[in-house]
């Protein structure tokens, strides 16, 4: 259930933790877990107020908003309820690292425990990062710098050497012109001022039940 007001709020089952129910946070963008809490009545309407996520805390026994002292924001997307009303699940964008040893999840970030496509996200993230500070050294500043006609004459390239691999039926070489080619549609759908996300949107546009 999609949480929206306060008779969402209300239609909750917080009592049978006490006025406290867990709040599973993941990451809007990449699907990442990126840590969990708890909230009451009161931090979940002040997420869904202010659109920046609260929580209750148990060892202050106050309201807290993420970041609120170090700026580690989490800016509220959507809230949704399990199916038993009892756990939360909240969808938000982080801005900085979510846990407050400095890593980006409370979850073991050395093992990179994220969904199994969600590197897509991160390197569309890096190339972002690329265009921004166009760092010397980088392959990727010379693609922006070299502007869109190039980019897009990459993609034409990589698109044909994946075609010829997948018809030469040599399958280590398809995989790796295949990331070739994802890297550089990465990067010219960034020149062109799009997202992967408006892709995905239109494939979903595509798929969804009549």
């Amino acid at each position: 259930m999609l949480i929206r007001d306060s008779r969402d709020i209300n239609a909750l089952d917080w009592d049978k933790m006490d006025g406290l129910l867990p709040a599973i946070v993941q990451d809007a963008f990449d699907g990442r877990v990126l840590m969990q809490a708890y909230m009451n009545p009161e931090a979940l309407a002040h997420s869904l107020d202010n659109g920046l996520v609260t929580f209750w805390s148990r060892s202050r026994q106050q309201l807290w908003t993420k970041g609120e002292t170090s700026g580690n924001t989490l800016r509220l997307v959507a809230v949704h309820a399990d199916c038993d009303s009892d756990c939360l699940l909240v969808l938000a964008r982080p801005a900085g690292p979510a846990c407050h040893l400095g890593t980006d999840t409370c979850f073991d970030s050395r093992l990179q425990v994220r969904p199994e496509l969600a590197f897509l996200a991160a390197l569309e993230r890096l190339v972002a990062e690329r265009d921004c500070s166009r760092p010397e050294d980088s392959y990727t500043t010379r693609l922006f710098e070299a502007g869109v006609k190039r980019i897009a004459q990459k993609v034409g390239e990589e698109g044909l050497e994946t075609a010829l691999a997948a018809v030469a039926g040599d399958t280590d070489e398809l995989t790796e012109e295949a990331a070739d080619l994802v890297y550089h549609l990465l990067v010219l759908l960034r020149a062109a001022g799009l997202s992967l996300g408006e892709v995905v949107s239109v494939l979903e546009s595509r798929h969804s039940p009549s």
